[in-house]
């Protein structure tokens, strides 16, 4: 049983990391918090490879790999996202990461302070009994996305970024018969108001 989880991030360069939030924090400062957040990320990725064998991908925008190297460790496999957009990207992760015989994969993004490891040993279990696991987002998307074999209707027909995107989700799901585990809602730091949520504890 090989089990794969997938980070979806990008290199903290100024200007260009959680633009969003700029306004309030700074150019300088934004990118700094996305540092924190992907750093807390993998704080918590590296947790549950104690208690579980564990592929790990960083797949990054921005940058380079030997940036990203340096700045995350060299025990990961990188790779560069494809182009289009979100769930492009995410169906493309998953359907190369099944072609690589995984049993189970896992995305998550790097914007989710709440996210530990419990909850993302809880969303592999899951995988157990259920085609699809799903960390609903208070903002309406979701946080994180596992799967025990490629589906690629679950990427398509979404509008991408909106509030309707776990909801498109969950329906689409449905209508194919997926068995779907749902995770504890939790809160992604995209806002400016979003902010005051961020309590990162290594």
């Amino acid at each position: 049983m090989t089990n794969c989880l997938i980070l979806f991030t990008r290199y903290p360069e100024a200007g260009k990391a959680k633009t969003r939030l700029i306004p309030v924090l700074g150019a300088e400062g934004a990118a700094n918090l996305h540092r924190q957040m992907t750093e807390f990320a993998i704080a918590q990725i590296k947790k549950l490879q104690f208690s579980q064998p564990l592929s790990v991908e960083v797949h990054f925008t921005g940058g380079n790999f030997q940036l990203m190297q340096a700045w995350l460790g060299n025990e990961f496999i990188y790779r560069q996202q494809s182009e289009g957009d979100i769930g492009f990207r995410m169906a493309s992760a998953f359907q190369t990461a099944f072609s690589n015989n995984i049993d189970k994969v896992i995305i998550i993004g790097s914007d989710c302070p709440n996210l530990n490891y419990q909850i993302l040993a809880e969303a592999f279990q899951a995988l157990d009994r259920n085609d699809l696991v799903l960390g609903p987002a208070t903002d309406g998307g979701y946080y994180l996305i596992g799967l025990r074999r490629f589906i690629s209707d679950i990427f398509i027909g979404i509008n991408w970024s909106t509030s309707e995107v776990f909801q498109q989700t969950v329906e689409i799901a449905d209508r194919i018969s997926l068995n779907v585990a749902y995770l504890t809602e939790l809160s992604d730091i995209d806002r400016p108001e979003d902010i005051h949520l961020v309590n990162l504890k290594f």
